[in-house]
């Protein structure tokens, strides 16, 4: 039977398709208009490649499959082919949902798509409603971190491929688990990416923090854009996900009247429609910019129309509260007024404010009335944070098991989404540290190089894993076993607990940004919403807090007794308390 082959390469004079995994076969392909070719072949074994004016075979830019690596000849894919058993999926929302971040190799011993569905039961009883999966799109390599792929349409062969992705969504959906995908559009790796011999795919007009941008507004964009808009649609038809997570789309530079964001929103929103599943659109930005989640409007006034937004000035502020560590761009968040606004005001402490990292102004305002505050997705750790330092140290290796309770309190009684990073739930003992897997040794001693350079310019003297090695991928690798040691169940039970309760409770589930009240007195903190309390000890002495005589203990970590009318808090605890708010008890920072 023949199939039908096409590609985009406006510049090409001549393009042949290269039949079989060995090239042995070639058929020249015909102009269609607008710079694409076709061609209808026999596919053999299924493997195959384009050639330009008469250039070596490169894959597919859309291909669906790329068994022998990214730089071998793609792989025909039937998507047809899956039999889905979710047909009576609705879906998850992102309001009132808890989202937990997984890197399929590193989640298990395996890394692939079939050892996470081994865990599937393990998610659903802790009680998160989605999973965010970290890039699957090929990559060099079997390893790495997936913001360096190159082959977007494919799914990294090494997690399983495209029907391992499709087994692992058809699973999550039976144990009632939404599945979301990061995406990367605004740069693709360096080792592997044949795009810019396709076409003009990239422009010097712009600049990314990797090099030259994505073309999205010059000269033959129209079709650049088309190859990541017909890519959202691919993740929502062929893989049933139920939302895409676009990384760093402050990198996506776009000066047309519609901005890429929201044509994807549009087609988001089109299939939620057609389809009676929510697809859901959050965005990672750092522009602190309200309106890339505010609704689009008629006639181009409004936002950018997105589902949810990272708010990663949420986890700065927590993260130098717990830690004390107040380097870089941690050290605005020292300001004593940076905790109380991020948990009761806004998830931007930088609002229009003076930023001394940037040596600027940064930011917005959020109104509330306009982008609730469950449109934020916010965290303690996120691969990011934790991957990106030099060790790649938790926040319990930081601050101890204590004060890593206390965040999760502080985090799960939230106004926002909240967003736990895989081990996060148990005080993980695993570190999660940077790795690749490139073949070519000048990239690879290049990135070793630059990551020892990095953080020895921010005062680190010790040795930087190598992310080269093997064995920093398999020390970044959960150990599950850790669940039967103590330490590690207690943390697992306090995060069911607060999840369970932050489903039950009205004041936690439907709370607001701008109410309520966050107060602190030295190492003790409260945080109140509505009838519910939240005391805190982050320090190293016993502490006291008054509080109504008829205060009930919902739910603690430490030591938290009520003694008549006082808090009795152990050194790193926390407790979650039913009662009226106090009064007079500690002086408020902010009353929002």
């Amino acid at each position: 039977m023949l199939h039908h082959y096409t590609v985009w390469a406006p510049e090409a004079e001549r393009v042949d398709l290269v039949l079989g995994a060995g090239g042995e076969r070639t058929e020249p392909m015909q102009a269609t208009g607008e710079g694409w070719w076709a061609a209808d072949a026999e596919p053999g074994d299924g493997r195959y490649s384009f050639a330009l004016d008469d250039g070596d075979p490169w894959p597919d830019p859309r291909g669906r499959r790329q068994p022998d690596g990214v730089h071998a000849p793609s792989a025909l894919v039937d998507m047809s082919t899956f039999t889905w058993t979710d047909h009576d999926w609705a879906g998850k929302p992102l309001k009132g949902s808890v989202v937990y971040e997984v890197h399929v190799g590193t989640f298990t011993p395996s890394g692939t798509f079939d050892g996470a569905i081994e865990r599937l039961d393990y998610l659903a009883d802790l009680g998160v409603d989605v999973i965010e999966l970290m890039p699957v799109a090929s990559f060099p390599g079997r390893s790495g971190w997936g913001y360096d792929g190159v082959a977007l349409y494919s799914v990294h062969e090494a997690y399983g491929g495209p029907e391992g992705l499709q087994r692992f969504v058809d699973a999550a959906h039976a144990h009632g688990l939404a599945v979301w995908l990061d995406v990367v559009y605004n740069h693709l790796g360096p080792d592997g990416n044949y795009l810019p011999s396709y076409g003009p795919y990239f422009t010097d007009r712009h600049q990314t923090p990797w090099g030259v941008a994505v073309n999205l507004d010059g000269p033959g964009s129209d079709q650049v854009r088309a190859f990541f808009t017909d890519n959202v649609r691919q993740w929502f038809a062929d893989y049933h996900l139920d939302g895409l997570r676009l990384d760093a789309v402050h990198a996506l530079h776009d000066d047309q009247a519609v901005h890429l964001l929201e044509e994807m929103a549009a087609i988001a929103d089109q299939i939620s429609e057609a389809t009676g599943v929510p697809r859901v659109l959050v965005a990672e930005s750092d522009r602190n910019d309200p309106a890339t989640v505010a609704p689009r409007g008629l006639g181009g006034a409004g936002g950018l129309g997105l589902d949810g937004q990272w708010a990663d000035d949420v986890h700065h502020a927590l993260h130098v509260a717990l830690t004390g560590e107040a380097q870089g761009y941690y050290a605005d968040f020292a300001d004593p007024q940076a905790l109380p606004k991020v948990l009761g005001h806004s998830p931007f402490f930088h609002d229009g404010t003076y930023s001394s990292f940037r040596g600027r102004r940064h930011g917005r305002p959020v109104e509330p009335a306009v982008t609730p505050g469950w449109r934020f997705i916010v965290s303690l750790q996120t691969h990011d944070q934790v991957g990106n330092r030099a060790t790649g140290d938790r926040l319990g290796h930081l601050a101890g098991s204590g004060r890593a309770a206390i965040g999760a309190a502080l985090l799960l009684t939230s106004p926002y989404t909240p967003m736990l990073f895989m081990g996060e739930e148990f005080d993980a003992s695993t570190p999660w540290q940077y790795f690749t897997d490139h073949s070519e040794e000048w990239l690879a001693e290049s990135i070793r190089e630059g990551r020892q350079a990095e953080f020895a310019e921010h005062g680190w003297s010790g040795e930087v894993p190598d992310p080269q090695d093997p064995g920093t991928v398999e020390t970044s690798t959960l150990e599950w076993a850790e669940l039967d040691q103590p330490q590690h169940a207690a943390m697992l039970s306090w995060y069911r607990t607060l999840i369970a309760l932050r489903r039950r409770l009205p004041d936690v589930r439907e709370a607001v940004l701008g109410e309520g009240a966050v107060a602190r007195d030295g190492d003790l903190l409260l945080v109140r919403r509505g009838e519910l309390n939240v005391v805190a000890n982050l320090g190293d002495e016993p502490g006291r807090l008054p509080v109504a005589l008829d205060a009930e203990v919902l739910a603690g970590f430490g030591e938290v007794r009520l003694d008549d009318a006082e808090v009795l808090l152990g050194p790193g605890s926390v407790g979650l308390l039913l009662a009226p708010p106090p009064t007079g008890v500690i002086p408020v920072i902010a009353d929002a």
